[in-house]
């Protein structure tokens, strides 16, 4: 049995007050709502459009020859695309004020293949609960002979783990359309954390399978029926668009979280953290590309990460003006805010962290930072 994880103010800092009277201060101030606006509105139509846009070219006939392949790599940017800068907001509650459209755009992930049941547990619930806390937070378990934190198990082969990472994240998003969602309902249910009445339980795992049903539908049994080509293209084309969107997702995780100077603090055998469960989140996490336009637009403000964890419920489209006040808060009460120039450093930072340990050269880090 797991420890209940509490994280504790030991110190009685009033950091996270004072930061979050600074953020409200700003929507009102300069009177905005803290949702989407029409950036956001404009954002979410193109992401859907460079998934089904594309789709639709293949199942017509249109797209030939390269250009049926090149529509099943724009089907996979915008499967990644929905999954950062739509369903993300609308899963969290921050996409609007109305429950009904946000749990309208929050189904845009089981369009895709996916089940928004089992997301907002992992996600919502485990990681943004318990970032980077071995054992808890399911983003940074051990899986597929890879070791993303220190407290993770050690073997030889994951020497080699920065070379063969990208393969494992390439099948991130095909293991989760497979073989995840259904292994998380059975876990979820066994562990306590679907609290659903049975005949609730039954009600949604039926909702996935019919969701499935119809991505698989959609996605491999139309072309493979409508089209004049051999049905294995049709098969590599998925794979294709599943191996880019899983890459996409895993790094921009990654580069948030799995780099180096962020924490992986371990509770004490009360399941205590000595930490303010703000300040964890800033131990934690990293930004990356900050005023990046293009990068920001494409991840949907996952690149101000350490922003979204400490406000899930604001718009990603808002980060960029929250991340002064949050690092000046910071700075005046000492606290950590990590933060890369751009992708291309926060992505060397995460290749280094991997070799490190790969290499198990930072075993002991869990239990000094803890």
């Amino acid at each position: 049995m797991k420890p209940k994880i509490k994280f504790i103010n030991k110190d009685k800092t009033q950091f996270f007050n004072v930061l979050k009277q600074r953020v409200d201060g700003y929507f009102i101030e300069n009177k905005i709502s803290q949702h989407a606006n029409g950036a956001m509105v404009f954002k979410s139509v193109f992401m859907l459009a460079l998934h089904f846009v594309p789709y639709a070219f293949i199942v017509s006939g249109v797209a030939t020859g390269w250009m049926f392949w090149l529509c099943w790599f724009l089907i996979g940017l915008g499967l990644a695309g929905i999954g950062m800068s739509v369903m993300h907001d609308a899963n969290h509650g921050a996409y609007s004020s109305s429950n009904f459209i946000n749990r309208m755009m929050g189904y845009t992930v089981s369009l895709v293949g996916a089940d928004v049941n089992n997301w907002k547990t992992q996600h919502n619930v485990l990681h943004h609960t318990y970032t980077n806390i071995y054992d808890h937070d399911e983003d940074i378990d051990d899986k597929g002979g890879m070791r993303f934190a220190p407290s993770g198990k050690h073997n030889k082969i994951q020497k080699y783990q920065v070379v063969y990472a990208f393969f494992f994240y390439s099948l991130m998003t095909l293991y989760w359309i497979v073989a995840k969602d259904f292994l998380q309902y059975e876990r979820y249910i066994r562990e306590g954390q679907n609290k659903d009445i049975k005949r609730d339980r039954i009600k949604k795992f039926i909702e996935m399978i019919a969701f499935k049903v119809f991505y698989y539908v959609y996605i491999l049994v139309l072309p493979i029926i409508i089209l004049d080509i051999p049905w294995w293209y049709t098969i590599l084309g998925f794979l294709l668009m599943h191996g880019v969107a899983g890459i996409i997702l895993s790094v921009t995780f990654q580069l948030a979280h799995v780099v180096e100077n962020t924490q992986f603090p371990m509770p004490d055998e009360k399941g205590n953290i000595d930490t303010e469960w703000a300040i964890h989140q800033l131990q934690t996490t990293a930004d990356f590309a900050a005023g990046n336009w293009l990068v920001t637009f494409y991840v949907g403000g996952l690149n101000y990460q350490a922003i979204h964890h400490l406000f899930p419920r604001i718009c990603h489209v808002h980060y960029p003006k929250i991340a002064p006040i949050v690092a000046q808060t910071a700075k005046e009460f000492g606290v950590p805010y990590l933060s890369y120039p751009n992708v291309w450093e926060a992505f060397k930072s995460h290749l280094r962290l991997l070799k490190k340990l790969g290499r198990n050269e930072i075993r002991q880090l869990a239990n000094e930072m803890g």
